[in-house]
């Protein structure tokens, strides 16, 4: 709409590029080949969800959909699967699983862009996950530095993927 009214969209991409996750793992602590299945199915499933509208997360762990985000947010989908973990509900081990985060696809890209941050690396830590994976390049980070450190006291991973890893 603003285009059309003579106004010029710029994305984030245009302005800070360097808010962007990129490529390859962050922090000290690697996916397992498990994990990066979980990522892979999560990428897959995130692309199959797209024309719904639903939520840019999902949690997977050994190969299975523990939750998929939708109107509550990440941290709220985080929050269930600790809820979930300690009432029994989710028999994985913790140290199993992995949230991955991933644009729509057919979602402008100039804005409304998944992000993580220190809060989702802490709700990732609580719910018991392995790590946390986000399409490269198409995913904010918001304090980097803060992120990685938390990532690697929390003993998790956190690793840029490829949107097409699946």
């Amino acid at each position: 709409m603003a285009e059309e009214g003579g106004l010029r969209v710029i994305g984030v991409r245009d302005v800070a590029p360097e808010v962007f996750v990129p490529e390859g793992v962050l922090g000290r602590h690697q996916p397992s080949e498990s994990d990066r299945s979980d990522i892979a199915r999560g990428m897959k499933l995130i692309a199959a969800l797209g024309p719904f509208d639903v939520g840019q997360a999902a949690i997977v762990a050994n190969n299975h959909v523990l939750a998929v985000e939708a109107a509550e947010g990440t941290d709220n989908m985080l929050a269930r699967i600790a809820d979930l973990r300690r009432q029994g509900r989710v028999t994985t081990p913790p140290g199993v699983g992995v949230l991955v985060k991933a644009p729509k696809p057919g979602q402008d890209r100039r804005f409304d862009l998944p992000s993580i941050g220190p809060r989702t690396i802490e709700g990732a830590a609580r719910a018991g996950l392995a790590g946390v994976a986000v399409a490269a390049g198409s995913t904010i980070i918001a304090e980097a530095a803060e992120v990685t450190a938390a990532a690697d006291r929390a003993k998790i991973f956190i690793v840029g993927a490829s949107e097409d890893a699946a």
